[in-house]
């Protein structure tokens, strides 16, 4: 009886963590496009000009769009990989949030100054401290489960699955990271280009180590 209490308190947990994820989510991703807007009574000439000021902040706007859906991608998959969420998984579980939520703060830092080396180290440290944090969600709710032989006993998809979610957060986290001293060193924008390698590096890791 007392397994099958915790088992249900495993699923109560998880479900109302599914339902604040969620809900943070969908907050998140509508305060980006909070800072997009064009004043009232232009004329054709300063409407122009206020379209084009607007560029970088639909830019910025894009960009932690699809990074925010990426996570909730990630985060979707850990919480079908984690069997119960309590002690450190649910820490960092709520950690993890807590960066998400975070998120729209740089994105309006690089909206407004991505030519300093600042604003585009603050945005890089917190996607990478994000990724961080989910893939210490998924290490700690799945100890001991991440050997090849693991993954044969307790099912091969879900250990596959464990591994293509630690490349997708382990590959982002290092490539922003990297960026970060690119952007002080370099250029602001060399290091926002350089967030394209986190593309063709998920996909060399996973060519050397298929899920």
């Amino acid at each position: 009886m007392s397994d099958e209490r915790a088992r249900a308190d495993g699923a109560r947990t998880a479900d109302r963590l599914t339902a604040l994820s969620d809900g943070i989510f969908a907050i998140a991703m509508t305060l980006l496009v909070l800072d997009i807007r064009v004043p009232r009574g232009l004329d054709d000439a300063r409407f122009r000009d206020a379209v084009q000021d607007a560029l970088p902040d639909i830019g910025a706007y894009a960009l932690s769009f699809v990074i925010l859906a990426g996570f909730w991608r990630d985060h979707r998959r850990i919480l079908a990989l984690v069997p119960r969420f309590e002690g450190p998984p649910l820490r960092f579980a709520l950690a993890w949030l807590g960066a998400v939520a975070f998120l729209p703060f740089p994105t309006s830092l690089l909206s407004e100054y991505a030519s300093e080396p600042l604003a585009v180290a603050v945005y890089a440290g917190t996607v990478a401290v994000t990724n961080l944090l989910g893939l210490a969600v998924l290490r700690t709710g799945r100890p001991g489960r991440w050997t090849p032989g693991a993954g044969r006993a307790e099912g091969g998809a879900a250990a596959a699955s464990a591994r293509s979610v630690s490349v997708d957060l382990g590959a982002r986290a290092l490539v922003f990271a990297l960026s970060v001293p690119l952007a002080f060193a370099w250029h602001p924008f060399a290091a926002i280009w350089f967030w394209l390698a986190d593309i063709p590096l998920r996909g060399l890791v996973r060519r050397f180590h298929p899920a």
